[in-house]
């Protein structure tokens, strides 16, 4: 595509040329490929684009991704470079040699702050080493409902004190290294049974019961950007997720909790605002309600230019104030004068903070000892899409302490359970069987399998990889420290 629309042609001209690079500047794009930067990118790279976030799909390894930065930069030096850095197994820089820590939930279950602190320095060292500016984490989610799809181990725990000190721990740390923090999902994502990934979330609490003390955490930190839940909460506003509210970007994050960084948005292509809203209606009501810049992930920038088409329209048919988006545009420019520039010198981080963490967060009724030579069945969910967790499986890393262990992987229902559950127990004849779920209450298929092999074997050892099953062996995550944490105590290693 040429870049230039003819809703583009038609308009450009009726707006001043700071209010267009303004409007530019409260976007950022997701994008295609590794290397090579797309026309329609640079276009509105030397339009005033805000910003540009990465993904697995732009990572080979960590040579390629600091100099896809640096051309980035090359064409506009305040441009800032973003990505999804929680840990554990959110994350996209695998290939790019990331510190190996685990999720946030296992920090909270260990509560040392200041491994907390070393864990987030590490991965923000990482960053600045590899040319990217912006770090979309930490989670200030509470995990608040016990069957919350998408929170869970992304959240530092179910109190929101413990949350609160652990995000002030983060933000601390990834400050220290010139990168921009982003405390995420406002006001908390923790409380819904839905994930807005796929469809429009709800939180009911009246608002005292609402989870906003780690935000308001965060703020007294002096995080940079806060990014917005798309969740609607019925006690501040009953009519638009939190992403497209008024009440709630304006009245409560900058009158009650006194706010002046940058509010973005979770990305306008999940279904709670793709398939209600539309992206570019999205785009146009985030920006008025009072968010400063609009995530557009997907890496069809056809997408981000409709996005901004419409906000240019929305400008020129004056249904979308120029000095909102002036607003905006200023606040981006505070955070891109900030730390747009990465660190030209690195201090080593703790490459072992991670697997110290994750160590120490194992916890259950262990094994009664090491057993050797097990059989491994390893039941979890596909990866997530959109947060790109690896799949990283408990056989690999109990494997590679003890090569002698044989085991099956099994990431969805079987067609035949019977047929499964014969052959598992056949493999594992002679030999310890440990069983592993991952968040089984949220899958009744891992329960079953579950239920119908400890039936076959009662002796069987019981792992959880995600939060909490009874008084089985607890990781409280699928990071591959936290896998590789619980293979040392499965093993004796």
């Amino acid at each position: 595509m040429s870049g230039v629309t003819h809703f583009e042609q038609t308009f450009r001209a009726a707006l001043p040329v700071d209010l267009d690079e303004a409007a530019h500047r409260c976007l950022v794009a997701g994008f295609e490929g590794t290397s090579v930067v797309p026309d329609t990118l640079k276009r509105l790279v030397d339009r005033g684009l805000g910003g540009v976030i990465l993904f697995t799909r732009n990572v080979r390894d960590a040579e390629q991704v600091r100099r896809l930065t640096d051309t980035l930069r090359s064409l506009r030096p305040d441009l800032l470079v973003g990505i999804d850095n929680e840990g554990g197994g959110i994350g996209h820089l695998v290939g790019a040699g990331a510190p190996d820590v685990p999720g946030s939930y296992a920090l909270g279950v260990v509560d040392d702050t200041v491994l907390t602190a070393r864990c987030a320095d590490a991965l923000a060292g990482h960053l600045a080493g590899l040319g990217i500016t912006a770090s979309y984490a930490p989670v200030a989610d509470v995990q608040h409902q016990p069957d919350n799809p998408i929170v869970r181990t992304r959240a530092f725990g179910t109190d929101p004190e413990l949350v609160a000190r652990h995000v002030r721990a983060w933000i601390a740390a990834t400050e220290a290294r010139g990168i921009a923090s982003c405390a995420k999902h406002f006001p908390g994502h923790g409380g819904t049974l839905t994930d807005s990934h796929h469809e429009l979330a709800v939180d009911p609490r009246p608002y005292e019961e609402l989870d906003l003390a780690p935000f308001r955490a965060a703020v007294a930190a002096g995080v940079p950007m806060l990014m917005s839940a798309h969740v609607v909460f019925p006690a501040l506003d009953a009519n638009r997720p939190a992403t497209l509210s008024r009440r709630i970007l304006g009245d409560l994050l900058r009158l009650d909790l006194g706010f002046d960084g940058v509010l973005v948005s979770d990305a306008l292509e999940m279904k709670a605002i793709a398939d209600r809203y539309g992206e570019e209606a999205g785009a146009r009501i985030a920006l008025a309600a009072g968010a400063d810049q609009v995530i557009v992930a997907v890496p069809d920038l056809e997408v981000t230019v409709s996005c901004r088409d419409a906000v240019i329209g929305a400008l020129h048919s004056r249904l979308l104030p120029e000095e909102r988006v002036m607003e905006a545009a200023e606040r981006v420019r505070r955070l891109a004068a900030r730390y747009a520039v990465p660190a030209l010198a690195l201090a080593p981080w703790d490459a072992g903070a991670g697997l110290e963490a994750a160590r120490r967060a194992v916890r259950g009724q262990g094994t009664g000892g090491p057993v050797p030579g097990a059989h491994v069945v390893d039941l979890f969910p596909p990866p997530h899409p959109a947060l790109n967790w690896g799949g990283e499986d408990l056989l690999s890393e109990v494997r590679a302490v003890d090569p002698t262990a044989t085991g099956t992987t099994v990431t969805g229902e079987a067609a035949d359970l019977a047929s499964l559950v014969d052959g598992i127990v056949r493999l594992a004849e002679g030999a310890p069987l440990i069983v592993a779920t991952c968040d089984a209450g949220l899958y009744p298929w891992q329960r079953h399998l579950r239920d119908t092999l400890l039936a076959r074997r009662p002796d069987a050892v019981r792992v959880a990889t995600g939060l909490p099953d009874g008084d089985a062996l607890c990781s409280y995550g699928r990071g591959r420290v936290n896998l590789r944490a619980v293979a040392e105590v499965l093993t004796g290693a």
